[in-house]
């Protein structure tokens, strides 16, 4: 049995949990004095966890290598002169309105609806189907009208994408 080697973050919280970063790092974070055998043991409880998720993040990382600097440049191109068009046909048939679209370079959150009905999008959606570009779309506009993630809001989604779940799931792989 390897070890797992892990990094120790302390703070002003009241739970401890285990992440695995971007970088293939285990991350544990824990509150403010609590002791390293306590920690240890936490880990070794959770390390079926953290080898599942380990591997799963390689194999992630193996089908989708990180973008160049250029790639992600053409992608923020890309996102600019494709994105208004698909928000303006979706806020057509849902009868909504944002106020402004902003664009950025989110890895893990590619669509988000802010205070005041803007929203934004990560340029990494070029690199999906059209059809997961527009379930975000569809799923941060309607947000405008409902700002959680209640039946009512997913029925407005299902309306518009009655296969809504199986783009979601194609977003997620």
């Amino acid at each position: 049995m390897t070890e797992i080697t892990y990094r120790v973050i302390r703070s002003k919280r009241k739970s401890m949990s285990i992440e695995i970063s971007d970088g293939l790092e285990v991350l544990v974070r824990v509150p403010n004095g609590v002791q390293e055998a306590y920690i240890e043991g936490f880990v070794k409880q959770h390390r079926g966890w953290i080898e599942r998720k380990l591997e799963k993040r390689r194999a992630f990382l193996e089908r989708h290598p990180e973008p160049t600097k250029e790639q992600l440049e053409a992608w923020m191109t890309a996102a600019r002169a494709e994105i208004p068009g698909r928000v303006a046909y979706y806020e057509q048939i849902m009868g909504v309105e944002q106020s402004g679209i902003r664009y950025n370079k989110n890895k893990t959150r590619v669509g988000a609806c802010y205070q005041g009905d803007k929203i934004s999008f990560s340029c990494r959606l070029m690199a999906y189907p059209p059809e997961v570009l527009d379930y975000v779309i569809v799923h941060e506009l309607a947000h405008i009208t409902h700002k959680n993630h209640g039946p009512d809001f997913w029925r407005i989604v299902a309306a518009v994408l009655p296969d809504y779940k199986q783009r979601r799931l194609q977003l997620r792989e």
